[in-house]
């Protein structure tokens, strides 16, 4: 009998939570922030229900018949995502927001990088953040080299 290949798969685990923000940058005027941001850049913030979903790939264990244990991806979830966002303020409660504007995509970049001091090495494939349902940004962890 020849050898059975792996099969690989992707998982994937929502959660919701809501938090305000500013869209702000120091880097800019209030003239230059307000015509930037338009609304978004209102002095006293305003709310999203964001959607998260978290998805890891690998290979399927023969013997659980699983990528990962959801159990485990959904605590990690709790601590990275959950935890440090849910009901805040990202530019007032969330250290990393105080110099980073907090875009939807810095909030995935967040994520990601939270996520992937707590699972395993190479699971994490993708971050999808939707502030609304008709924006969502996809993030990977791509980077650009800067020279």
């Amino acid at each position: 009998m020849p050898p059975r290949s792996a099969r690989l798969a992707r998982l994937s685990r929502s959660v919701t939570f809501s938090a305000c923000h500013r869209l702000h940058s120091k880097s800019l005027s209030a003239e230059e922030n307000l015509k930037l941001f338009g609304k978004c850049n209102n002095p006293h913030g305003h709310g999203h229900n964001y959607k998260v979903v978290v998805t890891v790939r690998g290979e399927i264990d023969p013997v659980s018949g699983m990528v990962m244990n959801l159990t485990d991806l959904k605590e990690y979830m709790q601590e990275a995502i959950m935890e440090p966002l849910d009901h805040k303020n990202l530019d007032k409660d969330v250290p990393y927001f105080s110099e980073v504007v907090s875009t939807t995509e810095n909030v995935a970049v967040f994520i990601w990088d939270n996520l992937q001091k707590l699972l395993p090495q190479g699971i994490l494939y993708k971050v999808e953040v939707h502030e609304t349902e008709q924006n969502v940004v996809v993030y990977k962890g791509e980077q650009t080299i800067v020279e």
